[in-house]
């Protein structure tokens, strides 16, 4: 069993908000909102990502994450990761992916799977890129400094934006999709670290071989563990019959060091 370390904050100096700005199209600053005397009340053009920040309260400049949810939506759980990713020294801010969708949240794997289907992953990749130049505008974030961290779903589009923002620092795949043709890996900007579930029939084994040749095929950095008695979302305390809490304890501890490491110095 890894040590368990101690984050820098506790749940208690993390500040939460929301935010809600363009995708696609630069963020309007605030010294823009101030000199358009339309801006309350133009409507805009560009969809809007509806998002949850979360901050350490004390005064300083701090990398930013970008937290991506699974196929349930944004839901509770997922902003208790937002909270506790926070409190290890971030700015941390999760988008709706679904938003576009009417910004749904369920319980139901069917339904979670029908989002999923009608998700257009292009659109997903400009939302998500969007919130790294979202948290270029404020001033407790440092300045493309960023990471990215998904779960199932998200953990796919993690590994996708790591082969598309190419200043991006680091990447945490929680049981994502690794995607296809392999060749695609050759453009990873990020050293990645991929959680594997083992007994997982979505992400599978032999993705996860692929992910692997293919760090030594294109020279990448790729950190893979793979955790035995671990089903797919193992991770998520709200489905009892995938939730292994030591295993969850473990992947917490490596993607906390994971994440240290990548930002050291920055």
């Amino acid at each position: 069993m890894t040590t368990t370390h101690s984050a820098p904050f506790t749940l208690a100096q993390v500040g939460t908000g929301t935010a809600r700005f363009p995708s696609g199209v630069p963020i309007p600053t605030h010294s823009d909102q101030m000199v358009d005397p339309y801006f309350k009340t133009r409507m805009p053009k560009e969809h809007q990502i509806d998002s949850i920040l979360f901050w350490p309260q004390e005064k300083g400049i701090y990398p930013g994450l970008v937290l991506l949810h699974d196929w349930w939506g944004l839901t509770g759980q997922i902003k208790d990761l937002g909270a506790r990713l926070a409190s290890e020294g971030y700015v941390v801010i999760i988008p709706n992916l679904f938003g576009r969708l009417g910004g749904m949240v369920t319980a139901n794997d069917d339904v979670a799977a029908a989002l999923l289907d009608r998700l257009n992953p292009d659109h997903a990749m400009v939302d998500i890129n969007s919130c790294c130049e979202y948290l270029n505008t404020r001033d407790f974030a440092k300045r493309n400094i960023h990471g990215v961290v998904g779960y199932g779903m998200g953990g796919s589009f993690a590994l996708q934006f790591a082969c598309q923002r190419k200043r991006l620092r680091a990447a945490v795949s929680y049981y994502g999709k690794v995607m296809q043709p392999r060749e695609s890996l050759k453009d990873l900007h990020a050293p990645v670290l991929y959680h594997h579930a083992a007994r997982n029939s979505w992400a599978t084994a032999q993705e996860v071989d692929q992910l692997i040749s293919a760090a030594g095929e294109y020279g990448k950095r790729i950190e893979c563990h793979t955790y035995s008695d671990a089903p797919h979302a193992f991770c998520n305390e709200m489905k009892p019959d995938a939730y292994r809490a030591d295993a969850t304890a473990v992947a917490w501890e490596r993607t906390a060091a994971f994440l240290k490491t990548c930002f050291q110095g920055a």
